[in-house]
């Protein structure tokens, strides 16, 4: 089975402010060359060696953040060892252990860490090149749910305004922060001061997953397209925002609604939904029907992003919020799915009660950036950080254009191929179980009084809950982030230890003592803030052996420690894990990355711990159950070991 796409980074790194820089919003942009949209394979401008340098302050740091580092063996494949500890026989252990020391003095190992050594010295990034086209550009399946993610704006920070004046206030302030990112004014992420690799930051805005093959390619057009897309009723809108205010915006989006209420439309933007090689014949072929229709797909792909005005009634519960941002639709059946979006850009949800959300689309830039852009438009508007109506020296002279209808032109294999997607894309998500867990008890206020991380506090409570389920460890993927490094992207936190199984196991236990469980607690906690500092320093396991594994010419033979089955298990990713905590989100998440797994985001709030979950098990609300019931048992061991006199 291919590797399949991992979720968004953890571990975040906090912009400086969410509303950093927001003084420069007003100076002017600079803008690179306009590049052409090719109907085949577009100019490929992501492989590695293509970083920026700049004076100002987004990439000033690009030409002074170390190059990704290649870690020794020994060091490796010691943690991978260790890995593999909670999960095997003492009989499939000491298997692996043979195939890992055989490796390991073979002359071949030195060869393929001497040929990955001379790719780092050649490149700007040993990994990303392959990284980027392997888990995400490669991957042909479908990006919903295997790839995409999703936010969940809190509820009622649009102060009960209607869905166009919402989605106005939305666009405004996503174009203050597009005025910082094309500027270069925007301060970079920086994580104890160290800024991070900022490069993502050119796929933000502007920018789209263009379907071709073998594999597909992130495509940045110029920073001087300064319309949007608006979405409704599944026809497409092209909405200047250059110099234009709330009230201007609003009016368009109403005008859009008028227009697109009367009759839906082709429903072309569900290709993005489907297989990837299914969406690269379809968009050439749609293109070779008509010169405008490659004028359409080129306005929709280099819009700065899509809003989508949904119609119909809004959803209420968390669930059919997160269903709405995350796949789509005009209801939450099957049939409704992939309804009023397209899939390979960013997109600003707003319904019909004037809620929204986003979507993201993943394949050049992790949850950072869009948090950070997320955050920023959140908290601008209710802070009245930004103009919503401009000043007069900055107001376009002329009253806004019409919203201008992008319309498909499709003959009978277009539209067949389009009722074939939606039955396809309708049928996949019915397999699909999610639920959206907000756990009250407490936070990471009452985690910091057992001084220990919230992080690994949270980790645990979920192998716990895991365990309780299974009778096992869960093996699981926590998301890292090392963009401490140039072109830097993730690295896993393999969270189940030997430690942690300890752990889970003196829980279950009722012979064991709260103090005694505390003290394991504490040595699983050790350990995975162990692992985390080497996964952030690009030292974990996965990403090492994933290069040298890559480095075996063909004619050679793969390594037996690759062909072992415990390398497979290992990382068959059931719970996929990852953090993104922010007061401005009621939840976020993804898809599963394996079919027996679970997709697993969460956010540790002050007095709150929130999940996400997806999966094909059907069993959505039975792991959000046990989640619940572990977070609330490990607080009261802790407690009770505390009052015994525990750490």
């Amino acid at each position: 089975m291919p590797l399949r796409p991992f979720p968004v980074n953890s571990r975040i790194a906090r912009p400086v402010s969410a509303l950093s820089g927001l003084q420069h919003s007003t100076m002017p942009i600079a803008v690179p060359p306009k590049r052409q949209l090719s109907t085949s394979q577009p100019v490929k401008n992501a492989n590695a060696n293509t970083h920026t340098s700049s004076s100002k302050p987004l990439y000033a740091s690009q030409s002074t953040i170390p190059h990704l580092p290649v870690p020794t063996l020994s060091s490796t494949f010691h943690k991978y060892y260790e890995t593999l500890t909670p999960l095997l026989t003492p009989t499939q252990l000491k298997h692996s252990k043979s195939l890992i020391d055989s490796f390991l003095s073979s002359e071949f190992s030195k060869t393929l860490q001497s040929r990955l050594e001379a790719r780092a010295k050649g490149k700007d990034s040993w990994l990303s090149e392959w990284w980027n086209e392997t888990a995400y550009m490669g991957y042909r399946g479908r990006i919903i749910p295997n790839v995409s993610y999703f936010y969940i704006h809190k509820k009622g920070l649009g102060k009960g305004e209607k869905q166009e004046e919402r989605a106005a206030e939305l666009v405004r302030a996503t174009v203050e922060f597009k005025k910082l990112v094309d500027s270069e004014l925007l301060e970079p992420e920086k994580v104890k001061g160290q800024p991070l690799c900022m490069e993502s930051y050119h796929y933000l805005f502007n920018a789209a997953r263009i379907p071709t093959k073998p594999a597909d390619i992130p495509y940045a057009h110029s920073q001087d397209n300064h319309h949007v897309v608006v979405v409704r009723n599944n026809r497409y809108f092209k909405v200047d925002t250059k110099g234009r205010g709330k009230a201007e915006l609003a009016q368009a989006f109403r005008e859009v609604k008028k227009l697109a209420d009367g009759k839906e439309g082709s429903g072309v933007g569900i290709l993005t939904a489907d297989d990837r090689d299914v969406w690269t014949d379809a968009r050439n072929h749609i293109i070779s029907l008509s010169p405008s229709n490659k004028a359409a797909i080129e306005a929709v792909e280099s819009a700065i992003l899509l809003v989508c005005l949904d119609d119909g009634p809004a959803p209420s519960s968390d669930d059919a919020r997160a269903w709405s941002l995350w796949a789509g639709g005009h209801d939450r059946s099957p049939a409704g799915k992939g309804f009023n979006r397209w899939f390979d850009k960013h997109q600003i949800i707003v319904d019909s009660n004037g809620e929204s959300g986003f979507n993201g689309e993943h394949s050049m830039l992790d949850g950072t950036p869009t948090l950070r852009l997320n955050e920023f438009m959140l908290a601008s508007i209710a802070q009245g950080k930004i103009p919503l109506e401009l000043p007069e020296g900055e107001k376009a002279k002329s009253p806004i254009a019409k919203p201008e209808e992008i319309v498909f032109e499709l003959d009978d294999k277009a539209k067949k191929v389009v009722e074939e997607s939606k039955k396809g894309f309708g049928e996949e998500m019915k397999l699909q179980d999610l639920k959206m867990v907000n756990f009250t008890g407490y936070g990471k206020e009452l985690i910091k009084t057992h001084k220990t991380s919230p992080d690994a506090w949270a980790q645990m409570v979920k192998q716990l809950a895991f365990f309780r389920l299974h009778g096992r460890p869960a093996i699981t993927y926590e998301s890292c982030q090392t963009r401490k490094f140039l072109l830097g992207r993730t690295e896993v936190i393999r969270s189940a230890s030997a430690e942690s199984k300890a752990f889970c196991e003196a829980m279950l236990d009722s012979k064991v003592s709260d103090v005694e469980r505390e003290k394991l607690f504490r040595k699983a906690a050790s350990r995975h803030i162990q692992y985390s500092v080497w996964a952030a320093d690009a030292q974990g396991v996965d990403r090492h052996m994933f290069g040298l594994k890559k480095l075996v010419k063909e004619g050679e033979d793969v390594p037996e420690v690759f062909k072992d089955e415990a390398f497979g298990r290992s990382s068959h990713w059931e719970l996929s894990t990852s953090q993104l905590s922010s007061k401005f989100l009621d939840g976020w998440g993804y898809g599963e990355v394996v079919e027996d797994g679970y997709g697993l985001s969460y956010a540790i709030g002050d007095n709150s711990l929130t999940w996400g979950i997806t999966t094909k098990n059907n069993d959505a609300a039975k792991l959000g159950e046990a989640l619940c019931a572990a977070a609330e048992e490990l607080k009261e061991v802790m407690e009770r070991a505390k009052k015994a006199g525990g750490a």
